[in-house]
């Protein structure tokens, strides 16, 4: 135990502050085929791409103005890069230096950057060919990593994927899985709790029994649980941390209402964040908190504006701060 913990807060992809800034312009690929030129049509792709990683760069350097340090990037920052039907095309030439210049900033300014790829990338699926979609698509991650020059380890979080009408086989198909997944895609993933299928214990068992980190989504708790008290399993989620070069990481949300519980609000009730800071204050050095809340930014310049005012809080900076014990 330490005696404070120093948590670090970020958001997701996209900024309510910085204006037509998207990081994840796209392309469907029926656009994509109604081009007559189709060489015309990948040289589009790639200019929506650079254009995605130019606003990522300008994000980069609007959290750095705020002393944001962790920020998660969009999976969406080449349009098409998986599809089977552009089999052969070269992107990563064409973004190599808007994306090492990406990571040069990240390195400069200590910034911790990750991913949290789509849906629909399963690892435990029983069907080969998701599996094998889910990997490439994992590989396309792995490639934008090394793109940035930084070091691949837990980089991209992921859900254990689908139950498929059996929970406990389907645990047990991630874990046959796991060994076809490439080294390099197994050293880049952590597994999180969600809020209908896997819970914390379902991904603890995963995380243990193959070495792999587990981010613990508090709101997804709450929404689907084994046992309510995840505090007596918090040790767990610590050790599962013991082997990375980066801090605890965890997700924070809260509900849009009671009806829609599931569902991510616009911000992020202070009061809620602060129970579960009290509880794992001291457990680490330090911890990272990543906010998906609606408003992004907008959501953690709230959040630090609301705790601001608590005489149990001690600021350190604009987006990390100290519990009083």
């Amino acid at each position: 135990m330490t005696n404070w913990t120093r948590f670090r807060l970020g958001y997701v992809a996209m900024s309510v502050n910085v204006k037509n800034c998207s990081p994840s312009q796209t392309m469907t690929y029926k656009r994509f085929q109604q081009l007559d030129d189709k060489e015309a049509a990948v040289s589009r792709l790639e200019r929506i791409a650079r254009s995605n990683l130019h606003n990522c760069l300008r994000l980069l350097k609007h959290n750095n103005a705020h002393d944001i340090k962790f920020f998660r990037l969009s999976s969406r920052l080449v349009p098409l890069a998986t599809h089977e039907a552009l089999n052969g095309w070269n992107y990563m030439q064409a973004i190599r230096n808007d994306l090492r210049a990406l990571g040069d900033f990240a390195r400069k300014h200590t910034m911790r950057l990750d991913f949290h790829p789509d849906h629909f990338v399963v690892l435990n699926s029983p069907k080969e060919s998701v599996f094998n979609g889910s990997v490439k698509n994992l590989l396309h991650h792995v490639q934008l990593v090394d793109g940035m020059g930084i070091d691949l380890t837990h980089r991209s979080v992921l859900h254990v994927g689908g139950t498929y009408k059996n929970k406990p086989k389907a645990i047990e198909q991630f874990i046959s899985n796991w060994s076809y997944v490439p080294d390099d895609v197994q050293r880049m993933l952590m597994i999180e709790n969600d809020d209908k299928s896997f819970n914390l214990q379902d991904c603890l068992y995963l995380g243990e029994k193959l070495g792999i980190p587990v981010v613990f989504d508090y709101h997804h708790h709450l929404a689907n649980h084994e046992d309510p008290d995840w505090t007596s399993h918090w040790n767990r989620v610590v050790n599962s941390w013991r082997n990375s070069p980066h801090p605890l990481k965890m997700h924070i949300s809260s509900p849009k209402n009671e009806q829609a519980f599931r569902s991510h609000a616009d911000l992020v009730d202070s009061d809620m964040f602060m129970r579960f800071l009290k509880e794992v204050n001291g457990s680490v050095a330090e911890m990272d908190c990543m906010i998906e809340a609606k408003q992004k930014d907008g959501a953690l310049f709230q959040l630090m504006q609301d705790l601001k005012g608590r005489d149990d809080i001690e600021m350190v900076d604009e987006a990390s701060f100290y519990v009083k014990t």
